[in-house]
């Protein structure tokens, strides 16, 4: 078990290190991304910190936890697809029967393909989420850690939702625009504080759109320093790649090949 772990991180590696080095070639295009995301997101989080400061409190949430929401949320979802970058074009690669060149390499055949890309614009949300998190909440060393381990469980949360709606394309065809509705209503959802969604809407948030588990969640962890909501949450979040995994795997035994002939340094 342990072995097959060193052997994912160092694969992890050497494709993050080759990712990376790829797209920093176009230095100015590299920066211009990951500036225009963290301005994107700062942007955001402006809005909030100008309506909590005319209503201070809403339902028992400040400013504070509006903020570790966004920098939690932003971070995950950028070390999810800075790392496995794939992971979004997994439905229009199915649909084209890209799949097929990925399939030739000795190694596992989905982590391999979530790693075989890096979204230049998710390193710009790494940045945002850090940085707004030790700059505005200020946390001390115990808090800062544990926000650190929760952006992995998000991360891992997010990973698990692309690839459960990617792989809706093995079974409907074309599900790109499926998929891509289905990741802007997590996000969307998991940037709002909870307390304004109540009654069938929250079970929603727990199930059909994980919100709960990438940002509700690692809020209360953090803001009570609560080791069972970051397990609760850390469980939801791989609970929610199992899923995905089986749903992947059992679709790619009704994978049609494109045929494609395609060369890979």
């Amino acid at each position: 078990m342990f072995k097959k772990l060193f052997k994912f991180i160092a694969l992890l590696c050497a494709y993050v290190r080759m990712n990376f080095h790829s797209e920093y070639e176009y230095r100015a295009a590299f920066w211009s991304q990951v500036g225009a995301m963290f301005i994107n997101d700062f942007f955001w989080l402006g809005f909030w910190t100008s309506y909590f400061q005319r209503f201070p409190v809403l339902n028992d949430w400040t400013a504070n936890e509006v903020v570790t929401l966004w920098s939690v949320v932003a971070a995950g979802f950028g070390l999810a697809h800075g790392f496995f970058g794939n992971a979004i074009a997994l439905p229009g690669t199915i649909a084209k029967g890209g799949l097929d060149s990925w399939m030739l390499y000795p190694r596992a055949l989905l982590p391999h393909f979530l790693l075989g890309k890096t979204h230049v614009t998710s390193w710009g949300d790494i940045v945002f989420g850090i940085v707004a998190y030790v700059v505005l909440v200020r946390p001390d060393l115990p808090h800062f850690v544990l926000f650190l381990l929760l952006l992995i469980s998000v991360a891992v949360c997010f990973v698990g939702f692309s690839v459960l709606t990617g792989s809706l394309g093995f079974f409907l065809g074309n599900a790109e625009a499926l998929a891509e509705q289905w990741r802007f209503s997590l996000i969307s959802f998991s940037t709002y504080p909870p307390n304004l969604f109540d009654g069938p809407v929250k079970i929603v948030l727990y199930s059909l759109i994980p919100a709960a588990f990438v940002g509700y969640l690692p809020v209360e962890a953090l803001r009570k320093f609560s080791v069972n909501e970051a397990l609760l949450c850390t469980a939801g979040s791989f609970a929610m790649l199992s899923v995905s995994i089986v749903v992947f795997y059992t679709g790619l035994r009704r994978y049609e090949s494109g045929n494609l002939t395609e060369m890979r340094g």
